[in-house]
């Protein structure tokens, strides 16, 4: 069972702070011409051996949402794909005050299966990593780069502060299709691969997965890309999980979004019925019984006995001698 958590669905939208009228479903427009083009790259990943894909909209800057339309509402399900939605939040300078994750909107968050976010300054990536990676109902789940962005990422990977996202449950993404996308520029491609290698290092190959990211003719077989993963330097079952194991403890805790501090489940007590209830016995409990002396301490007390009058009658003798001696003493 392979995944793919990054299939993006319409151009990238800018999100602001101002507007008032809230969006819904209906406001959504998405025709069946466009339902047709994703049927036919959903067709091509089934083909490939994705079995769970996550339809992915991205916002850049603030998540507004009196403005914001959730576009994957109306998407048809599958019976062949499990589709699930995600939402990318880009997080430029403008987010660095705050960019809309905010336990106010986590029942709008809630149409969203997954909530990623992608760091483009050193102080949004340690926001994502140290903040907004804590689980609760606006938790991130996905923690992805622009790999292959010229120049290269304004800011370094520091192990300790990627390790504490991990260690929070959140997972490193590397998008693939800038390798494989016709037309990608030789610099962009070079930018890929030494920052994906440098992830991948920092990682030592551990809680990251691989997606495509792309449209299509910009995706590979589940296989192809482990092999790929063996070239940054990840071993080979390293690659495996991160297509197939890591992807779904991701998707088991995004369920945790909708609970309590990421409780997977609420505890319930159930009281059984009276009449299927047999009732019980009740027992008086035995009279204790008298404690009974062992028959050594008995023993040894009658042998303390004997030991005694036996001492007393020795002394009655030895008195009697004595005086039988000092009669004879006086008669002579």
């Amino acid at each position: 069972m392979y995944f793919d958590l990054n299939v993006p669905v319409g151009p990238v939208t800018e999100g602001s702070k101002k507007g008032k009228a809230p969006a819904t479903a209906n406001d959504v427009d998405w025709s069946e011409r466009d339902q047709a083009a994703l049927d036919a790259r959903l067709d091509v990943l089934a083909h490939l051996g994705y079995t769970a894909i996550a339809l992915n909209q991205t916002i850049r800057g603030v998540f507004n949402p009196a403005t914001h339309k959730n576009t994957l509402l109306k998407i048809r399900p599958r019976e062949d794909i499990t589709l699930l939605r995600r939402l990318t939040i880009i997080l430029t300078e403008e987010s660095e005050k705050g960019f809309g994750l905010v336990n106010g909107n986590a029942d709008i968050l809630k149409s969203y299966d997954i909530i990623a976010l992608c760091p483009t300054t050193a102080t949004t990536f340690s926001l994502a990593c140290l903040t907004h990676s804590v689980p609760s109902p606006i938790a991130a789940h996905i923690i992805t780069f622009d790999l292959h962005s010229a120049p290269r990422l304004p800011f370094f990977l520091k192990l300790s502060t990627l390790k504490v996202a991990v260690k929070n449950g959140a997972v490193i993404e590397i998008p693939y299709f800038p390798i494989v996308k016709r037309g990608m520029g030789d610099q962009a491609r070079r930018n890929w691969w030494s920052t994906a290698k440098e992830v991948v290092r920092v990682l030592g190959g551990k809680g990251l997965i691989f997606s495509g990211g792309g449209y299509e003719g910009d995706v590979r077989g589940a296989k192809d890309v482990i092999n790929l993963s063996t070239i940054l330097g990840c071993k080979q079952d390293q690659g495996h999980h991160a297509m197939a194991v890591t992807p779904k403890s991701l998707l088991l805790r995004a369920q945790t979004r909708q609970t309590y501090r990421a409780v997977l489940s609420e505890p319930r007590l159930i009281m059984p019925d009276s009449d299927l209830v047999e009732p019980q016995q009740v027992v008086a409990d035995p009279a204790p019984e008298k404690s009974e002396q062992p028959e050594e301490s008995l023993k040894s007390k009658k042998r303390a006995l004997e030991e005694d009058q036996e001492v007393g009658q020795d002394e009655a003798q030895v008195k009697k001698k004595k005086k039988r001696k000092d009669k004879q003493k006086a008669s002579t």
